[in-house]
C-alpha cells in the first residue's frame, strides 16, 4: 500500500476574455482536465482560481493564485496549470518572475503536459556541495522557450485579428461594439459575411430628435438636453463585474439620463451620418456600408459649419473649422454684454470687448477696443441704445412677407408632425419599460443572493420610476390643445409687422443679440448702426430680407426698453 503523503495543490485557470469565460466552455475543460490529473496522481486540490483575462499584461492575474500558495496557513505544495500558455502570454522573463516566487515557498509549478519539470540537478554534487547557481532544471530553457513561443504566438493572433479588423473598418464595416442608436448586424456581403450598423428601434429616435432639434435653432443646447430627457432618454445599460472573478456581476450600470457633455459627443459623432472616422482609419472620413439615422446636409446643419461633411463621388470629405478666439464664448460677463461679437469697432471692424471702468464712485460698463494699437470706447448704454433705434426701423420687404409666410406653413405643419412622434416615442419606450420590469420579477422569483437580489429590487423601482414619469409626460402631451394654424398666421404676420417686438423682447440678452445678427449678412459697426437718422440709412451688408424705413422724427423719441 502506498504510504506516501497526498500533496496540496491549487488550479489556476485562465481564459482571455470574459466572453470566453461567460459564452464559451474553455474554464469548464480545463478544470476537468486539472481534476481528472489530480485525481490520478493522487493530489488534494484544495482551491480553483478561475481568471477572464489576458495574461499578456504587465499586471500578471496569476499573482491572486501566487499570493494565496504564499500563505503556510494555507499549506500548498503543487500549484496546477493546463500550459504554460495559460500561466503567462507574457514570455520568458514574466514566467521566470512568477515561477521564482513560487519556489521561494516550496511550492512547484506543474503542467498537463508534462513540459515543467521537478528534476533539478546539482553540476557540484560529485563534491558534496551545493550553491544556488550550481542547481538548475534540465527543462528550464525548453519552458522559457514555451513561454516565448506563447507571446509570439499572442502577437500571431493580434495581429491576424486585429489587422482584419482595420482592414474591413476602412472598407465601411463595423467591427466595435454599436454606438447609442444602433445594433449591429452581420450580414452577407462581396467580401463575406461581415458587420454592419442598423438603427435600433428604442434609441435611434432620441439621436433623429436631437439633430432635429439642433437644426431648428429656436433651442439653446441645455433646452434640447431637457427636451429629449422628457422624451424618456435613457443611457444603455451594462453590468459591472467583479475584479477578481469576472462572472460576478456586481452592479447594474448605466441608464442615466442625457448631459450636455454627452449630447456634444452625439451631435459632432459622423457615425450617424453613416461616415466612420476614428483611429483606425487614421482619423479620416470613410463611407460606411450602411445607412446612417441621419443624412449629411442634417449632420452639417446640426454642427452650424463646424463640421462639414460632403460626398463626391462615392469618397467622403470632413472638414473642421475651429472658430476664431473672439467667437468662443467665455467667461461669466457674456450676458452683460451681449452685443460685443455682433457690433464691432468702428476703427479696426474687429470685434469688441466688454468691461466696467471703475470710477471715484461707481463702475462704467462699456465696449471697448483698445488692445489693437488704438483706443475706441463705447458706453454700454449707449451701444445698446442704437441698436433698438435700428431695430425699430427695420422691417421686411415686401416681395419676401408672401414667401415668409408660406415658410411658417411648412415649419408649423412638420411641427405637428413632430409632435405625434414623440407621442409614438413616449408609448413605445413605456412598453419597453413594462416588459423590463416583468422580466425583473421574473428573475427575482429565481435569485437566493440577498446581495443580487438588492440590485434587482433597486433596477426595479427604478424602472417603476421611469414608467411614471413617463406616463406623466405623457399625458401632459395628451392635454395640449393643438394650436389653431389660422392663430399662428396671425402672430406670424403680426411679428414679421413688429420684428422689433420679436428681438427686443427676448428675456435673454444672448438670444436678443443672435436675432439682431440675422438681419445682417456681414457685421455692422457701431458707427454704421449709430448712423441711422430721419433717411435711410445705407448700412452695408444687411440680408436681402429686410429694409430700414424712414420714421417721423418725432418717432424717434422714445423711452429706451420700450
Amino acid at each position: 500500500m502506498d504510504q506516501t503523503p497526498r500533496e496540496n495543490a491549487i488550479a489556476a485557470i485562465r481564459v482571455s476574455s470574459v466572453r470566453q469565460g461567460t459564452e464559451g466552455d474553455s474554464p469548464g475543460a480545463q478544470k476537468e482536465q486539472i481534476e481528472r490529473f489530480a485525481e490520478t496522481h493522487n493530489i488534494n486540490l484544495k482551491e480553483t482560481f478561475i481568471f477572464l483575462e489576458s495574461a499578456s499584461k504587465d499586471a500578471q492575474p496569476m499573482q491572486q493564485a501566487i499570493n494565496y500558495c504564499k500563505d503556510p496557513k494555507n499549506d500548498i505544495q503543487l500549484f496546477i496549470i493546463k500550459s504554460i500558455d495559460r500561466f503567462t502570454r507574457g514570455g520568458a522573463t514574466p514566467y521566470d518572475q512568477l515561477k521564482m516566487q513560487l519556489e521561494k515557498y516550496g511550492v512547484k509549478l506543474v503542467d498537463l503536459y508534462g513540459v515543467i519539470s521537478q528534476q533539478k540537478v546539482n553540476t557540484l554534487e560529485h563534491l558534496g556541495v551545493k550553491y544556488r547557481w550550481s542547481e538548475y532544471s534540465p527543462s528550464q530553457k525548453m519552458e522559457f522557450l514555451e513561454a516565448e513561443r506563447a507571446k509570439d504566438e499572442l502577437r500571431d493572433i493580434m495581429s491576424r485579428m486585429i489587422g482584419a479588423q482595420v482592414r474591413y473598418t476602412r472598407m465601411g464595416y463595423w467591427m466595435r461594439s454599436s454606438p447609442y442608436g444602433f445594433t449591429s448586424q452581420r450580414v452577407e456581403t462581396g467580401n463575406g459575411k461581415r458587420y454592419i450598423l442598423v438603427p435600433r428601434d428604442d434609441e435611434a429616435p432620441f439621436i433623429k430628435k436631437m439633430f432635429e432639434l439642433r437644426c431648428q435653432g429656436n433651442l439653446s443646447d441645455t433646452e434640447i438636453v431637457e427636451e429629449i430627457n422628457k422624451l424618456g432618454y435613457h443611457s444603455r445599460q451594462f453590468n459591472r463585474r467583479a475584479a477578481t472573478d469576472k462572472t460576478q456581476i456586481t452592479a447594474r450600470l448605466g441608464g442615466n439620463k442625457l448631459t450636455l457633455k454627452r449630447f456634444w459627443l452625439y451631435i459632432q459623432n459622423p457615425i450617424y451620418a453613416g461616415v466612420i472616422c476614428e483611429k483606425w482609419t487614421e482619423q479620416q472620413p470613410v463611407k460606411g456600408q450602411f445607412e446612417g439615422i441621419i443624412s449629411l446636409a442634417t449632420f452639417n446643419k446640426a454642427n452650424h459649419g463646424k463640421l462639414t461633411l460632403s460626398e463626391r463621388d462615392g469618397v467622403v470629405s470632413l472638414i473642421k473649422q475651429e472658430s476664431p478666439e473672439f467667437q468662443r464664448r467665455k467667461g461669466i460677463h457674456d450676458e452683460e454684454y451681449a452685443f460685443r461679437k455682433v457690433v464691432t469697432c468702428s476703427e479696426c471692424r474687429r470685434p469688441f470687448f466688454g468691461s466696467a471702468a471703475k470710477g471715484r464712485y461707481k463702475y462704467y460698463p462699456g465696449y471697448h477696443c483698445n488692445k489693437r494699437g488704438h483706443h475706441y470706447r463705447v458706453p454700454k448704454e449707449k451701444l445698446e441704445t442704437a441698436v433698438e433705434e435700428l431695430v425699430h426701423r427695420v422691417t421686411f420687404t415686401d416681395d419676401h412677407i408672401e414667401d415668409l409666410m408660406k415658410a411658417v406653413e411648412i415649419v408649423w405643419q412638420k411641427r405637428q408632425q413632430d409632435s405625434g412622434k414623440d407621442e409614438a416615442v413616449l408609448d413605445q419606450r413605456i412598453i419597453e419599460l413594462k416588459a423590463q420590469a416583468l422580466a425583473t420579477v421574473d428573475k427575482l422569483k429565481m435569485l437566493s443572493s440577498e446581495t443580487a437580489i438588492k440590485y434587482m429590487e433597486e433596477e426595479l423601482m427604478r424602472v417603476e420610476d421611469q414608467i411614471v414619469e413617463l406616463t406623466s409626460q405623457k399625458d401632459k402631451l395628451k392635454q395640449e390643445q393643438p394650436i389653431s394654424f389660422e392663430v399662428v398666421m396671425q402672430y406670424a404676420k403680426y411679428f414679421l409687422q413688429h420684428i422689433d417686438e420679436l428681438i427686443l423682447h427676448q428675456s435673454n440678452p444672448l438670444k436678443r443679440a443672435d436675432f439682431f445678427s440675422v438681419i445682417f449678412d456681414q457685421t455692422p459697426t457701431y458707427a454704421e448702426i449709430s448712423s441711422v437718422t430721419t433717411e435711410v440709412a445705407d448700412i452695408p451688408g444687411i440680408n436681402e430680407l429686410f429694409r430700414i424705413r424712414k420714421m417721423p422724427v418725432s418717432s424717434m423719441v422714445r423711452v429706451r426698453g420700450l
